[in-house]
């Protein structure tokens, strides 16, 4: 795939092509966009089996929808973007999957520091025991609150962007992550281990 597939004018034409029926120009499309996709859909659902899944719903509701795209209102990749994201919170609603934010990740970059050569002992046991409370505190939070965290905190995502990625109000953006770091805090300074 080159940068050119992902040009959001060709994305428009193709996407009014899908909305005409179009399946040429809805395959290009799909060729240019799947795997982008499917990378954002495995993020949040972290098993293969479930992203493919929610590809196939996710671009049949794209074929379906391509004529109520407003290129007014959103990119074409944010648009089908936040069609893939609301379809595995979907599936994540209808199944109890357990989510997590890139967990593989924070747990490698865990075991990153505590091989800091320029850590004592000491100083890499208590960075051990934070991440521990800290993992312990993020899995209280409820799952889009994590997740709004998660894409703030470990992705650095501005509220903005975080809000363009979710498909929300950046007002609401700003209000969940004042509130769960507010949970954060308060489970943190317990302590608790429920």
């Amino acid at each position: 795939m080159t940068d050119h597939t992902l040009d959001p004018q060709q994305l428009r034409i193709w996407l009014q092509g899908a909305a005409n029926r179009d399946a040429v120009a809805f395959r290009s499309l799909y060729d240019a966009t799947s795997a982008k996709l499917f990378g954002f859909a495995l993020r949040i659902l972290i098993k293969r089996e479930l992203a493919e899944e929610v590809m196939q719903e996710s671009f049949v509701a794209i074929w379906n929808n391509a004529g109520t795209y407003q290129s007014h209102l959103a990119a074409p990749m944010t648009w089908m973007t936040t069609i893939v994201r609301n379809k595995a919170f979907d599936l994540l609603r209808r199944s109890d999957v357990n989510a997590e934010i890139d967990g593989e990740q924070f747990d490698s970059e865990v075991i990153n520091a505590l091989q800091d050569p320029g850590k004592t002992p000491i100083e890499a046991l208590q960075m051990s025991s934070d991440a521990k409370a800290l993992a312990y505190c993020m899995s209280a939070l409820e799952g889009l609150h994590r997740q709004v965290i998660g894409l703030a905190f470990f992705h650095d995502l501005s509220h903005s962007e975080v809000a363009a990625q979710m498909a929300l109000p950046i007002g609401t953006v700003k209000t969940w992550i004042r509130r769960s770091l507010e949970r954060l805090k308060t489970c943190l300074a317990k302590g608790e281990r429920a």
